[in-house]
């Protein structure tokens, strides 16, 4: 070797000299490889195919458990195994697909621990754990005579090219894939919904399908699009006030579990962005976390903040790509289901074709044996020496009776007649051949009817499919539309905010300057100037806000009701003007004129009114000549409120020495208007839902539950009404209700009753601890019903009675029993018309004046149960 070898050249990509190396591109060889491998990854690995909703491990796994059934479970390491023989890609993908589809209940049967959604607890080794396809499966997904077949990937095998699946299953279990350079993100429906929305489809009706996830929850679906690219949904967790220092969480959004849900209210708590004491789970078959709140920490704001800032709330986007011919398209799942439809149709004609193609075979053979026996054709064979002599006379003997066969006689037929034992010929009873023939004929004509009328035949199948399965699948997850919750109401203040005047900083790490008010990170301030101006900026550790400070605090964007009485001198003319303002939307850290932007302006009164109280003010001037009053009093309320550009109105041309405050006045802007959202059972004041009314400082609303409670509260649009929601209006304390409940015993009592003003604090006027049900509720001042009685437990039967209520039974305490409707059984109330509130004499013992408005629509009681039939011994209501 050479003690100093020769340094080895670079590579150039350009030959040298009498360089024999062959010099290859790679951009082109990058392209096709590229290429080669992106469309492999989105044909077989990825994204679903529309023709069974199937990707190819998951269509693998159910092919191979198919060869492994037997009525018994297998191992899944067995499972995993024999999947080997057509899935290339080793035992962890199939593995994990074939768990993934274990735990979403529907096409495998699971015995063992499979893990578990709801924690994210991950399953046991594949040893441990057993599978085999669930009844539905082998019920919608095999039929190998309508299954193209194909070689498996090293020619050993045959596996199925797709699966005949006579049902939406892509739709019902969802699916989530990320290929080069797309994805997929088709969200589960639910199991009722779509047998539902395929009969529609069907008989040609509109329809409108949902997601529905196993983690249960609530979905706003307003934006979802029908699943397609650019549509999303925002899921939540299910969340109620167990009391006031408590918030149990029931149900969890799709796509988190106990666990990170838990991280990120932790998350959220260490930032500051909420306040909680603890958090247990105590979660095993059903959720339940439990969330024990700070001291002094309201559980409807904190709601609210966990659903802006952890993973109680979140959004979800759809990606409805699946594969066309081999060819990636994107859609929705709307077409999805019409293509599923559409094929379940073919193939349930493709299976009707072939039973009706077997069955006249069975017809032909069983018509030809018959002849052949009845007729002795075999005696004309006992002379015939060679086998065509044999297979000619037999076709000879047929040779009448061939018309009346719906295909020609081919020598395998004949053949198969030579193949009749001696011992079933000597047999032969022709009573029961013809039974046989008239059996098949018989469902001949009924496969031809279900030919005639596929359509029926199909809406058939989907209504037995519900039938057999559908015991258990009812939605779990509650479609309702979301309120939009801003960060910034709802967020905990876990800050304090200071203000230096002299040097103009304001935050909260001025901890020895003057103490401002409570506020969150994410808060806004406001800060007011002596020269007339004014800047909006982000809460932070120290801002700087201007000389001259007078008033400082934190910053309520849209706020309408905080007005500011100003009085300010020109620094121009001297004159001296008042006005009364608010400030709604404003951008940060610009200043903002409150005068008319002259130089030497200068605020000489300031008040801050957070619900626009206007003060009167005694106004003094500097004495001069020929100035007689130099004292008078000014009153705020009869200046307009205006816009923070606004000039102002002129106070006064001359000089003033200073201003007092003489009376501070009441609020010039009167209640506040709230409305009741239906929709999303929330409380809102800019004219969203119906009409409560106009509430004061001391006014109140109640409202009542379906469970039998109910509660007066001061109005707030961050109260929580709960899903069980009956009733809501503004207090009075005159107004009355009329329920009906059944006790423990199956007994219908009657009571009418004033709700007691006591304010924020719940009262039950059916108790569900004596297990007594609300089933009649009514508003009416003179409610009138119909009971109907059950005649079939009377020896003498009864016709229906009317009461009118306010004479059958005198007002009461909510707590009061109240009074036995009837001492016979019934089976129905109905709800009459109302008396008319003009009895004057009624309307002097109750104390009343006039009618007190209701709102509408009329309160309903819905248990979610189908009504019962008359003469049941239960109440039903028609309201």
């Amino acid at each position: 070797m050479d003690e100093y070898p020769e340094k080895k050249k670079a590579f150039t990509g350009e030959e040298e000299p009498g360089d024999k190396t062959k010099v290859t591109s790679l951009s082109g060889m990058y392209r096709n490889w590229f290429l080669d491998y992106a469309s492999y990854v989105i044909l077989e690995r990825a994204v679903p195919d529309l023709k069974d909703g199937l990707k190819p491990v998951q269509r693998r796994i159910f092919h191979s458990m198919k060869e492994l059934e037997d009525g018994r479970y297998n191992k899944v390491a067995n499972i995993i195994g024999n999947t080997m023989k057509y899935h290339p890609h080793g035992d962890a993908s199939i593995g994990d697909a074939l768990v993934q589809m274990g735990q979403k209940e529907l096409m495998v049967d699971t015995q063992g621990n499979w893990g578990n959604v709801l924690t994210g607890d991950s399953a046991a080794a594949p040893r441990y754990i057993e599978a085999r396809l669930s009844k539905f499966a082998l019920d919608i997904a095999f039929n190998p005579k309508t299954t193209e077949w194909i070689s498996s990937y090293d020619g050993r095998n045959k596996e199925p090219n797709h699966l005949p699946v006579k049902f939406p299953l892509l739709l019902a279990q969802g699916a989530e894939g990320i290929a080069v350079g797309l994805s997929s993100k088709i969200l589960p429906h639910n199991f009722h919904e779509l047998i539902d929305a395929s009969i529609s489809v069907l008989k040609e009706e509109e329809f409108e399908i949902y997601p529905d996830f196993l983690t249960g929850g609530s979905i706003d679906v307003k934006a979802y699009s029908a699943g397609a690219r650019g549509g999303k949904v925002r899921v939540r967790a299910k969340i109620h006030a167990e009391d006031k220092k408590t918030l149990v969480i029931t149900e969890i959004p799709f796509g988190t579990t106990t666990g990170t849900l838990i991280e990120s209210i932790i998350a959220a708590n260490d930032k500051g962005k909420i306040k909680i004491r603890k958090i247990e789970d105590n979660t095993a078959a059903q959720v339940e976390i439990v969330i024990h709140l700070a001291p002094n920490t309201n559980p409807d704001q904190m709601m609210d903040a966990l659903y802006a800032f952890t993973n109680c709330e979140n959004s979800i986007s759809t990606m409805c790509c699946v594969i066309d011919d081999n060819q990636p398209i994107f859609t929705d799942v709307n077409n999805l289901l019409r293509n599923s439809v559409m094929q379940t149709k073919r193939l349930l004609n493709s299976e009707l074709d072939i039973e009706k193609h077997e069955l006249l075979e069975q017809h032909l053979f069983s018509s030809l044996e018959k002849i052949f026996i009845e007729k002795r054709i075999y005696h004309d064979i006992e002379e015939c020496e060679t086998w065509d002599a044999v297979i000619e006379a037999i076709d000879k003997g047929l040779e009448p009776y061939k018309k009346q066969f719906y295909r020609e006689i081919t020598t395998d037929d004949i053949v198969r007649l030579t193949e009749i034992k001696i011992k079933r010929i000597s047999k032969f009873d022709a009573f029961k051949a013809d039974e046989m023939i008239k059996n098949l004929e018989e469902k001949l004509e009924k496969v031809q009817f279900h030919l005639d009328h596929l359509v029926d035949y199909c809406i058939d199948y989907y209504k037995e499919i519900k039938k057999k399965y559908g015991k258990g699948r009812e939605r779990k997850t509650e479609i309702r539309a979301f309120e939009n919750i801003e960060a910034q109401t709802v967020a905990i203040a876990n800050q304090r905010l200071y203000v230096n005047r002299e040097e103009g900083f304001a935050g909260f790490g001025l901890k020895k300057d003057e103490f401002v008010a409570e506020c969150s990170e994410i808060d806004d301030m406001i800060a007011f100037r002596a020269d007339g101006t004014f800047m909006v900026s982000k809460v932070a550790e120290k801002v700087f806000m201007g000389q001259d400070i007078i008033h400082v605090d934190v910053f309520k964007k849209n706020d309408d009701r905080t007005i500011y009485n100003m009085v300010y001198r020109d620094g121009k003319s001297g004159v001296s003007f008042v006005k009364r303002f608010f400030v709604k939307g404003v951008t940060r850290d610009r200043e903002y004129d409150l005068a008319q932007g002259n130089p030497k302006t200068k605020v000489l009164y300031f008040t801050a009114n957070p619900n626009g109280e206007a003060e009167v003010v005694t106004i003094y001037l500097v004495p001069r000549p020929k100035l007689k009053k130099l004292v008078y009093d000014f009153d705020f309320s009869e200046l307009a409120i205006k816009g923070r550009s606004s000039k102002g109105n002129q106070l006064t041309r001359y000089m003033i020495r200073k201003i007092k405050l003489k009376d501070e006045g009441k609020s010039t802007l009167g209640g506040v208007k709230f409305w009741f959202d239906d929709e999303v059972n929330r409380l809102f004041t800019d004219e969203r839902g119906r009409y409560l009314g106009e509430f004061k400082a001391d006014e109140h609303i109640v409202y009542f539950l379906k469970s039998g409670k109910f509660r007066i509260v001061r109005p707030d649009v961050q109260l929580h009404f709960g899903d069980e929601m009956l009733y809501i209006r503004k207090y009075d304390e005159k107004m009355v209700f009329t329920v009906v409940y059944l006790n423990a015993e199956q007994e219908h009592y009657v009571k009418r009753f004033q709700p007691e003003n006591a304010v924020d604090r719940w009262m039950d006027f059916v108790s569900e601890e004596e297990n007594e049900e609300l089933v009649y509720f009514s508003d009416d001042w003179f409610p009138k019903i119909t009971l109907k009685f059950n005649n079939r437990k009377l020896k003498n039967p009864r016709d229906p009675e009317s009461i009118i209520l306010h004479e059958f039974i005198s007002i009461k305490g909510y707590k009061a029993k109240g009074k036995k409707l009837s001492r016979y059984p019934l089976s129905k109330i109905v709800e009459e018309e109302a008396l008319p509130f003009d009895n004057d004499s009624i309307k002097e013992k109750l104390g009343i004046e006039e009618a007190i408005p209701v709102p509408k629509p009329k309160p309903e009681i819905n248990n979610d149960e189908e009504p019962p039939v008359e003469g049941d011994g239960q109440i039903s209501l028609t309201l």
